[in-house]
């Protein structure tokens, strides 16, 4: 069980080094926006490429930061059974979820965003706008993000296996969010 717990804590640095390049996104995204509302409508100059890095950027936040935040139990779930459980109920609706939701849809988005991306790559698809960029980068991020989320979901399940058997004390603390 070590070796395993030492493979999940790889993987949770790998979640927090992509997470910190999903933060640097999110700098860039709102430097690249404030610059491009001020050249539109300052300078009457515009440009297709400066809206559309946005989005890529956008996609770059949500694909590798995604996993930080399963990895920070920060996730979307369904509370109103959840929060009412104690002892090891919420870790064994936790490894329910991840086994038979999380980890394969993840695994499902990653093969089939694979070929997408590749197809993208090699064609050197462009943007149907004039002025647009290259569309591989944003299609790179969707098997990287999906696999980075199912390489977490991995961890989880390991985290979750060793609370059970007494290898490792976690916290299934999950505030409800203010309604």
């Amino acid at each position: 069980m070590s070796g395993l717990l030492k493979l999940a804590m790889g993987v949770d640095w790998l979640s927090t080094q992509l997470s910190k390049l999903a933060a640097w996104a999110v700098l860039a995204a709102a430097v690249i926006s404030a610059g491009n509302a001020f050249i539109r409508y300052g300078l009457d100059i515009s440009s297709n490429a400066w809206l559309e890095i946005q989005w890529y950027l956008f996609g770059t936040t949500v694909m590798l930061g995604a996993p930080l935040v399963l990895k920070l139990n920060e996730h979307v779930r369904v509370d109103i059974i959840y929060g009412k459980l104690r002892g090891k109920g919420p870790v064994l609706v936790d490894l329910f979820g991840l086994l038979f939701f999380l980890l394969p849809v993840m695994g499902l988005l990653t093969w089939l965003t694979a070929p997408f991306f590749w197809n993208m790559f090699v064609t050197k698809e462009m943007s149907g706008n004039i002025g647009g960029l290259i569309r591989w980068p944003a299609g790179l991020l969707l098997p990287v993000g999906f696999g980075a989320m199912f390489l977490q979901g991995l961890a989880e399940v390991v985290k979750r296996v060793a609370v059970l058997t007494g290898h490792l004390n976690m916290t299934t603390h999950y505030e409800k969010p203010v309604q």
